[in-house]
């Protein structure tokens, strides 16, 4: 078992570049099963989700050749297989995506229930509503998701929630169909125009993204020989901005895209900290204790969910009383626990959580208890007096690539250490 050993406080100082987007990164590769050809991939973050995904493509009868930890070529001219192994699938929550991919491409699915982060009911009604819509049989059960349609035809598509899984789901599974779909109070989270993008340039017709209304004309085929890049990734970013605040430090975050983060800059600027924008960098500095504030999440271009525990990191060292409104996930508070470990005073009361800023917090042993709080934990330990040691890596491990060394180019004190 791996921990990580973190020393602190150390203040954050120097240039960290981000890798491309794992939200957009598992939703384009399944997103190649539409493709009768070659593409190539580039910016692909080096995560275990990523290589995951690239598993489950293969033995669905995809090549893949790698060129880089960040660049592959998929070919996927022989998808023969339209079962995806179920112990792979029911790993982690973006397999669902098979789902309206080989719906697309084989008028046939198989995946395993999607695990992933244990944040609370994950639903995938909006997911089933899309696929009948178009024409699709759905059924779930003995732990596992299929799907089956003689034709996909277009049709008008209205998301009871805002979704972002089955809004690219729904894209996956039109972009073949015969006719127009619509989807009416669509997810607009930047992976979304991303995966857009992508089928675009290989030959997709979809309009909208990015907006709450997109239309998809249905394509006979999509022709690949095609390089498409991956978008930087907007949480990635955003964990560095605010462990730049937490440790009162100076970082250039490299290889983003700052409207992405607009929200996360004006949070940082109202507790007291500063932002520069370069175009496609940004400098965040501060210099002083924190001022308390109040954050509820909401979908893009709200504040992100997934940027809530570290920016709970922050609060925990605020001056005053902060509070912060979870209108996502009902379980996205267990982090909390772990950082009254080290120190803090914290509340959660349902989707609600108090924070009672203290001075400072303590080294301490915790563990991750999804990906998002694994990586506010280590922005924990940074600040904290003392040693702190990190368990459960996995979680950490899916989403962000070489985050450790990251951190230790920024003048953290962190080791990766195996122990039995």
């Amino acid at each position: 078992m791996d921990k990580l050993v973190i020393q602190g406080p150390t203040k954050l100082k120097g240039e960290v570049v981000i890798s491309g987007a794992k939200n957009a990164a598992v939703a384009i590769l399944p997103a190649t099963l539409l493709i009768n050809g070659v593409c190539r991939i580039e910016n692909l973050p080096n995560i275990s989700d990523v290589r995951t995904y690239c598993k489950i493509l293969e033995t669905l009868g995809a090549k893949i050749k790698w060129f880089s930890d960040n660049e592959i070529e998929i070919d996927t001219r022989d998808i023969g297989c339209t079962q995806a192994p179920l112990d792979m699938t029911s790993k982690f929550r973006a397999s669902y995506y098979i789902l309206g991919s080989l719906l697309g491409r084989c008028g046939a699915a198989e995946v395993g229930i999607p695990g992933g982060c244990n944040l609370g009911a994950r639903p995938i009604d909006q997911h089933i509503k899309a696929f009948e819509a178009l024409g699709a049989k759905v059924d779930v059960s003995q732990g596992k998701i299929s799907a089956k349609v003689k034709k996909l035809l277009g049709n008008s598509i209205y998301m009871d929630v805002v979704s972002v899984g089955a809004t690219i789901n729904a894209i996956l599974a039109s972009v073949l169909a015969e006719g127009t779909t619509t989807i009416d109070n669509a997810a607009k989270e930047p992976h979304i125009v991303d995966v857009a993008n992508f089928l675009n340039t290989m030959g997709a017709d979809i309009r909208g993204a990015g907006t709450d209304l997109i239309k998809i004309n249905g394509v006979k085929e999509l022709r690949g020989n095609c390089t498409y890049s991956v978008v930087p990734d907007q949480i990635e970013a955003g964990t560095f901005m605010l462990a730049a605040i937490a440790s009162r430090g100076d970082i250039l975050i490299k290889n983003c895209i700052p409207e992405h983060l607009d929200c996360i800059t004006a949070k940082i600027l109202e507790i007291g900290g500063n932002v520069e924008d370069y175009g496609d960098s940004i400098r965040v500095t501060m210099n002083k204790r924190p001022n308390k504030a109040t954050v509820k999440t909401l979908p893009y271009p709200g504040y992100p969910t997934d940027l809530q525990p570290q920016i709970g990191v922050v609060f925990s060292i605020a001056d005053g009383t902060s509070i912060i409104n979870e209108s996502i996930w009902e379980s996205r508070f267990q982090y909390t626990a772990e950082l009254n470990k080290m120190g803090a005073k914290i509340t959660p009361q349902g989707k609600t959580a108090i924070f009672e800023g203290v001075k400072e917090l303590t080294g301490a042993p915790v563990y991750a208890t999804d990906l998002r709080a694994g990586a506010a934990l280590i922005i924990a330990g940074i600040i904290a007096d003392g040693e702190t040691q990190l368990y459960n890596l996995e979680h950490i491990d899916r989403g962000y690539e070489n985050i450790e060394e990251k951190f230790r180019n920024l003048g953290a004190k962190i080791q990766r250490v195996s122990e039995n």
